[in-house]
């Protein structure tokens, strides 16, 4: 059995989550806890997630880690934060028994591959779905089961609302030691068969203020941030949530939005201010604006997080008009093809009076891209050994 144990080796993908409403600003840096609860919706991994493989060996001599291919700083503080929490849980499980009669050796060290199919830092929440899908290999490969969100935590704060698919709510808990600080599921991805969500790449790059930094420059300076943590953020949290159980979408819609534009006013109150949007950013959500007066009610709802991307939320039966009114609005430059990624879209003819009132402007070249997709499930285990990142020697494979 010993000899058997000598690698081993798990491999689990996770999901990126996008909040409707937002978290902004920590109360403790060190243990990720927030300023305000927060609620999110998991996307689904056909579309988005992060693959991570993570291995234990007798014969690994260091930790190491590779992202997207490179091989980068294992001794990242959070990294190290949620691999000891990961331990601490397992040892917990273990009931203290001595290390050498555990299935696997806490003290072997481990080698991680961990791969994005989407832009990395790019406002995309990659970090969520990387640390959510870090924790969840880590607690397979020790057979850690139970509540992971705070363990993920740890990691990126938006993580722990990784670890749950559908509609998740993180608590932003009373406790110092931030053991209530923790995810919860609202509601399942198979509750509102019809939602789906457009995300609109228009820029893949890395954003030149990190969320981190941000937030704690917003926290020490912008006094609308302490406004909406203790006065706007628990009353919309209530109707976000009564909005999602009884799939109302004009309230999920106009909330979603409201919320989006006030975490970016508390950027803007932050001091020196910080501009995660840019002039396509505002040219999208104006669009929004003019295509919901067309339609007098709120057809399409948008929400932009820490980066100039926007996620558009909006249910099945509007999905082909209004891809073809972003097609309209900012023509493919040279992707024609490799424009509309993700979930099928359907065609759409646009009325003349629409497209007078809705399309009033082109900026060709501006949306990289539309990835098409839905909420979807937690974290995942794939058990076939061929999607592994690492090789049985613990390194990455070649990626054809």
């Amino acid at each position: 059995m010993a000899e058997e144990r000598a690698l081993a080796m798990v491999t689990c993908t996770a999901p990126v989550n996008i909040a409707v409403i937002k978290y902004w600003g920590k109360r403790d840096n060190d243990l990720i806890l927030p300023i305000n609860s927060s609620l999110s919706v998991t996307l689904h991994q056909d579309q988005l997630k992060t693959t991570t493989t993570a291995a234990a060996s007798r014969d690994f001599t260091e930790d190491r880690l590779w992202l997207n291919g490179e091989e980068v700083d294992v001794g990242h503080p959070r990294l190290q934060s949620c691999l000891r929490e990961v331990r601490r849980l397992a040892r917990k499980r273990r009931g203290g028994s001595a290390e050498d009669s555990a299935p696997l050796s806490l003290s072997y060290k481990i080698h991680v591959a961990s791969e994005n199919n989407f832009p990395t830092a790019a406002g995309l929440a990659s970090s969520a779905a990387g640390y959510a899908c870090l924790v969840s290999a880590l607690a397979r490969l020790y057979g850690v089961e139970g509540e992971l969100s705070e363990a993920a935590r740890r990691g990126s704060g938006s993580a722990c609302r990784s670890m749950a698919g559908g509609f998740v709510r993180w608590q932003r808990g009373e406790r110092p030691d931030g053991s209530d600080s923790l995810a919860q599921q609202v509601a399942p991805e198979t509750h509102w068969p019809e939602l789906r969500v457009l995300v609109l790449v228009v820029s893949g790059e890395k954003k030149q203020v990190s969320s981190t930094a941000g937030m704690q420059t917003s926290v020490a300076t912008s006094p609308l941030l302490k406004h909406r943590a203790e006065v706007v953020v628990p009353e919309r949290l209530e109707r976000m949530t009564r909005s999602i159980r009884e799939r109302d979408f004009e309230a999920f819609g106009q909330l979603t939005m409201q919320d989006s534009n006030q975490f970016h006013a508390t950027c803007l109150d932050t001091f020196p201010p910080i501009f995660y949007l840019n002039d396509l950013s505002r040219r999208i959500i104006a669009l929004a604006h003019r295509f919901n007066a067309h339609h007098a009610c709120t057809k399409v709802a948008y929400t932009f997080d820490a980066g100039p991307n926007a996620v558009i939320f909006l249910l099945a039966d509007t999905v082909a008009e209004f891809v073809e009114v972003v097609r309209r609005s900012f023509p493919p430059a040279a992707n024609g093809d490799q424009f509309l990624r993700g979930l099928p879209v359907g065609s759409a003819s646009l009325p003349q009076e629409l497209l007078a009132a809705v399309v009033t402007e082109s900026v060709p070249g501006a949306v990289q891209y539309i990835l098409h997709t839905k909420p979807g499930p937690g974290p995942q285990l794939l058990d076939d050994p061929s999607q592994h990142l690492l090789g049985a020697d613990g390194l990455p494979r070649c990626r054809a």
